[in-house]
């Protein structure tokens, strides 16, 4: 499972690192003597990405991906539930290693389409979403709620690691070939996809046909009231229940609020994903290597706020207030880290683990832990099915939010970096809202 999710995320992560590669600034670059050179600030550029809207079209490339992530994701847990999980994975990283793949191949064959590149983002982004319902499913059937937030902490933290993997692999490439940057992370892809038919083990007991979580625990947490921690007799796990209905799933309580909360959070989450790189390029000057190395101290920063925010979690009861008081703390330190974060190395790297665990901490206990008590909810009465239809749907809802991030980024950055993270704060506060208003409401039912 931890090689499954490090090779789903790293293969996300090349085409943030090469943006600032595809469009430069080609008036300080030497220029080669054998090439007849017309423009003389766009001719390192790889067209369609030479033109002054190259932002924009940055900004179409990512919603390709994210938008077919989103919509494909609120299918994906449906199929998740009724085909063997082995197959589903492994075809799906093979799949997603393919399309990975052939993006980088367009460096080769010399491809200046957009089209080209934008037909190759939706389709990856369509069976990427073969991971996560399915990852979730089987790591939440496995352990029991007590530390299931701590536990889902650590193991997501495997989301970080293949971000950063992603981001040294694809640095390693970006400057002399950058289709390597794609083709590499394809081809690793791939490779787990394999190694994970021969070898995943979908349950415990799955050679005698039975299914039981590795670790059971009587604490049974009802995060539709805060995550208030009650003790009952241990849920049995109905292996053949009957796979739950979407407006079932939907119906959960906490299902919803949960969902939307993770629309603003993922929103701020991806767009430091898919734009970070190229912010720190243009406003610190560093080279598009450079950049990348330096981007992956967010992620590092998100490693340790999800297993933060899972400890706190378990430890208190309260899923919901962890995720609210840590999105409360990042509102205000986005705004210092745009005003403050490049005045010198210190504050930089300071700043970057900072907003990397308070954003990234909330997205993951959301995902994961939460996703995990919701679907296997007491009011299920023990139907495991359905926890794979539960995290389709919070993770979809959340991937439209992972879609608008880099979409208005890509729209508003002309206008100013700052507008920018104006729109990061406002997002991180509507987050926080929703999930506090739907606790309002619940304490006054």
């Amino acid at each position: 499972m931890i090689l499954v999710v490090m090779s789903y995320h790293l293969s996300r992560k090349p085409i943030s690192i090469v943006k600032s590669e595809l469009h430069r600034n080609c008036s300080n670059i030497i220029q080669p003597k054998d090439i007849n050179i017309t423009n003389n600030v766009t001719w390192c550029d790889w067209p369609p990405f030479d033109q002054d809207n190259y932002q924009t079209l940055f900004g179409v490339l990512d919603n390709c991906f994210l938008v077919a992530y989103a919509i494909g994701m609120f299918f994906s847990g449906i199929f998740g539930e009724r085909l063997p999980l082995r197959y589903y994975l492994s075809i799906g990283m093979l799949m997603s290693g393919l399309f990975t793949c052939l993006f980088g191949l367009g460096f080769y064959w010399n491809i200046h389409s957009l089209g080209y590149y934008a037909f190759v983002q939706v389709m990856n982004g369509l069976v990427q979403t073969t991971g996560w319902p399915a990852v979730v499913a089987c790591v939440g059937n496995w352990f029991g709620k007590g530390k299931r937030g701590f536990i889902m902490g650590v193991w997501n933290s495997h989301t970080s690691v293949g971000n950063i993997l992603g981001s040294l692999i694809a640095g390693v490439f970006v400057s002399t070939a950058w289709g390597l940057s794609f083709i590499v992370p394809g081809i690793i892809i791939a490779c787990t996809g394999v190694l994970c038919f021969f070898f995943l083990v979908e349950s415990e007991n799955q050679e005698g046909g039975e299914t039981a979580p590795l670790l059971r625990d009587s604490s049974i947490v009802d995060p539709s009231i805060n995550g208030a921690i009650s003790t009952e007799p241990d849920v049995i796990v109905e292996e053949h229940s009957e796979a739950i209905s979407f407006l079932g799933a939907l119906c959960i309580p906490g299902v919803v609020e949960f969902s939307l909360c993770l629309l603003f959070a993922k929103l701020v989450s991806y767009t430091f994903l898919y734009w970070l790189p190229l912010y720190i390029s243009n406003v610190a000057h560093f080279e598009a290597k450079e950049a990348g190395d330096m981007s992956t101290l967010f992620d590092v920063g998100g490693i340790l706020g999800g297993i933060l925010a899972g400890l706190v979690s378990d430890y208190t009861g309260g899923r919901a207030t962890t995720c609210c008081v840590m999105l409360v703390v990042a509102a205000p330190m986005l705004f210092l880290y745009n005003y403050i974060g490049q005045r010198s190395l210190g504050t930089t790297i300071g700043m970057l683990l900072l907003c990397g665990a308070l954003v990234n901490g909330p997205y993951a206990l959301i995902t994961t832990a939460v996703s995990a008590d919701l679907g296997t909810h007491e009011s299920l009465k023990g139907n495991a099915r359905a926890l794979s239809t539960v995290t389709a749907i919070i993770d979809g809802t959340g991937s439209i939010g992972a879609a608008l991030g880099p979409l208005l980024a890509g729209v508003i950055s002309p206008s100013g970096w700052n507008n920018v993270f104006y729109m990061l704060i406002s997002a991180d506060v509507l987050a926080c809202l929703v999930r506090e208003q739907s606790l309002s409401k619940r304490s006054k039912q």
